[in-house]
């Protein structure tokens, strides 16, 4: 998929190992990195839901949005960037057609 970002500091912090390791620790910043790849080899959203990290549609005030595991109660949040948003005959987000989506933020939203 293309990943894009929600602005230039997160795309900034996303794309450099040293200043991922600097504000989440070598560990987070390895699993970012890997959520990351992740994210990029796969042709579209409907190929993450068998890997690793879980990724998944939030709710209520997060309605819209996707997220994929990192470390504890950390997340990477996630939202489709296709105007309109493909869909389902019933109504749902065709996660087959999405092939572009936006990084939003990382951090614990819970």
């Amino acid at each position: 998929m293309e990943i894009g970002f929600t602005n230039a500091r997160l795309a900034k912090l996303c794309n450099s190992e040293g200043k991922l390791r600097g504000k989440y620790g070598p560990v987070m910043a390895k699993l970012i990195q890997l959520r990351l790849g992740q994210l990029s080899a796969a042709e579209t959203l409907e190929m993450m839901k068998g890997l690793p990290g879980h990724c998944h549609p939030l709710t209520q005030n997060l309605n819209g949005l996707f997220a994929i595991s990192l470390e504890g109660k950390e997340r990477m949040a996630f939202r489709p960037d296709h105007e309109p948003l493909p869909q389902l005959p019933s109504g749902g987000l065709n996660c087959n057609l999405v092939t572009k989506i936006v990084i939003e933020g990382i951090g614990d939203y819970h």
